[in-house]
């Protein structure tokens, strides 16, 4: 039971008596009858306030996926025949948020009534979801009573399985969305079906016998060579364990990894996986299937970056062997130290030209806004003017690192971490349309 503004201002009532009666012992009486009938009345609705008059259930998936918004529904039940404003929160998880908690709504007598609201995940793990806790006030306004009700609900974070939904709903509404995701005109190599002409179509692609019969402009399609492998390698090490957009880097690199994993298997390639930091965490071979996407999830349901020293010898020695067809190798890091940069140079060359390297580095908005200061907001004593030149000596030595790959015979892609997952699937395709595997 908590006291209720009312109760609070109706204390003042005795206290300024009590006031009174210290320059006139006569309202000592009145006094107490005033104590002893607000002590009546607020027992009295504590009384009738017992019994709990809420309950609460609670509905969400079983999976939510991280950083994005899971919804989660309450259903709440009235048992009295007054009407109740009602206050409801849930007890979350460690590493999860839910700003529209706590929730408040009327209930009518005896009626039942659903709110929403969505939690964000920021780690992935097994959790669950805990107590209710229900507020709502006495009959005769004197105390909030504050109930507690028993419940856990468990729930698993994965990768963002919510975008490889919403591609998968896109799919099935547009046939033309599918095609842009797993195939683009010209560059490719398999002849797939034949289809009246349309505007943007290059004239080399009509068949003028098939336009000949039907007596109208019809096109070949070809759809991208399909079997071929790619494989991901995700650096687990202590830079990945930076975060953006509230997310690790590696969270970003492994919700990429999913949705990319879910195109490249939509469009018949093989897909395989290693996680590494001072040692390979988890290795899956090259598989094709529909299925490609939950081997995936399952194995990295667990895995988090640490905080060791990435070890990228004992990562491409470890992989080199077990890639016996050429493949597409997608390498996620982060890089800061010219020691690393050059031993993953030499790495990078090492799979050339039997595979096919692609290098995924991603970029720091912080470091990057740093660069953006003017110089007339510095003052004399400012010391951000070392800070910014800092910060451009490390993009500098960045770029120049992006050039000796891309000499070496590598392809890379310097991209912001919320860009990443349309980034990569955008290369993925060029690569394929290209024919450069």
């Amino acid at each position: 039971m908590i006291p209720s503004r009312i109760f609070v201002l109706l204390m003042l009532v005795p206290l300024g008596l009590a006031m009174a009666a210290l320059a006139d012992r006569s309202l000592l009486w009145p006094m107490l009858a005033a104590d002893a009938f607000i002590a009546l009345l607020v027992l009295a609705d504590a009384l009738l306030a017992r019994r709990p008059l809420v309950e609460v259930r609670r509905s969400s998936r079983e999976v939510f996926s991280i950083g994005r918004s899971n919804q989660v529904t309450l259903e709440l039940r009235s048992r009295t025949r007054r009407r109740l404003q009602v206050q409801v929160t849930d007890d979350l998880f460690e590493h999860a948020s839910a700003p529209e908690l706590p929730l408040a709504l009327e209930l009518r007598p005896g009626a039942r009534a659903e709110v929403i609201f969505r939690v964000v995940p920021r780690r992935r793990g097994t959790y669950a979801l805990g107590d209710h806790t229900i507020r709502y006030r006495s009959p005769l306004g004197l105390w909030t009573r504050q109930i507690t009700q028993a419940a856990n609900q468990p729930v698993r974070i994965f990768p963002d399985v919510q975008a490889v939904r919403d591609y998968e709903l896109l799919a099935r509404q547009s046939r033309d969305a599918a095609a842009r995701a797993t195939r683009r005109r010209g560059g490719a190599s398999e002849f797939e079906a034949l289809r009246e002409y349309q505007r943007d179509d290059e004239y080399r692609k009509i068949d003028w016998k098939a336009t000949a019969r039907r007596h109208k402009l019809i096109a070949r399609t070809y759809q991208l060579e399909r079997d071929q492998s790619v494989v991901f390698m995700l650096d687990a090490g202590r830079l990945m364990t930076a975060e953006s957009d509230s997310l690790s880097l590696f969270d970003h690199a492994l919700n990429a990894t999913l949705m990319l994993t879910y195109v490249a298997s939509r469009g018949g390639d093989q897909v395989g996986l290693m996680t590494f930091a001072d040692r390979v965490l988890t290795y899956l071979p090259p598989g094709p299937g529909k299925s490609a996407s939950q081997r995936l999830i399952r194995s990295l349901f667990a895995v988090h970056p640490e905080l060791v020293e990435t070890d990228y010898e004992g990562a491409f020695t470890a992989i080199g062997p077990r890639l016996r067809k050429r493949s597409l190798v997608v390498l996620f890091t982060q890089i800061l130290d010219h020691n690393a940069a050059q031993q993953l140079l030499r790495l990078t060359r090492g799979l050339l030209p039997r595979h096919l390297p692609l290098v995924v580095l991603l970029r720091d908005p912080s470091l990057e806004a740093l660069v953006q200061i003017s110089p007339k907001q510095f003052a004399l004593t400012d010391h951000r003017p070392y800070i910014t030149a800092a910060a451009a000596e490390m993009l500098s030595w960045r770029d120049h690192l992006i050039r000796d790959l891309k000499r070496a015979g590598a392809l890379v892609l310097d991209i912001l971490p919320r860009e990443l997952s349309p980034g990569l699937i955008n290369r993925y395709l060029e690569v394929k349309a290209r024919q450069m595997l």
